[in-house]
């Protein structure tokens, strides 16, 4: 099977070794998404909605570049550094895959790798 990788452009993927998403086949694995822009800087910093859409939006353009869409998602893990949060973050959540409606899981962790970042979120998808 033919393997294909998806970059962000980030100068960590060499270094560290991953790829914004892979897809081999019809699958689709996309990595842990922070909500950063192009610059690097942290996206709407103390606004867990707000990070939570643009991590969704590289995610979409991940899935994108690989081939599929998001109605292709079937399971999205998100990260949130405070439990108070989970509401806010599920209804942006809704914006993207209300209709669609993965398998979903939020985790409340202690941190993630910056401090202003509130979620990070994974995603699966299958294209049938």
């Amino acid at each position: 099977m033919k393997r294909k990788l998806v970059s962000s452009a980030s100068p960590y993927e060499k270094q560290i070794g991953f790829s914004r998403a892979v897809r081999v086949g019809n699958l689709i694995a996309v990595s842990g998404t922070a909500p950063i822009a192009p610059d690097g800087a942290t996206v709407c910093p103390n606004d867990a909605a707000g990070q939570t859409r643009r991590c969704l939006e590289i995610i979409k353009r991940a899935i994108e570049e690989a081939g599929g869409s998001l109605t292709d998602v079937i399971r999205t893990r998100i990260y949130l550094t405070d439990a108070s949060i989970w509401k806010e973050v599920g209804l942006a959540h809704g914006e993207f895959f209300s209709d669609i409606r993965p398998a979903a899981t939020m985790i409340v962790v202690k941190s993630l790798l910056r401090d202003d970042w509130l979620v990070e979120i994974e995603a699966d998808a299958v294209i049938l």
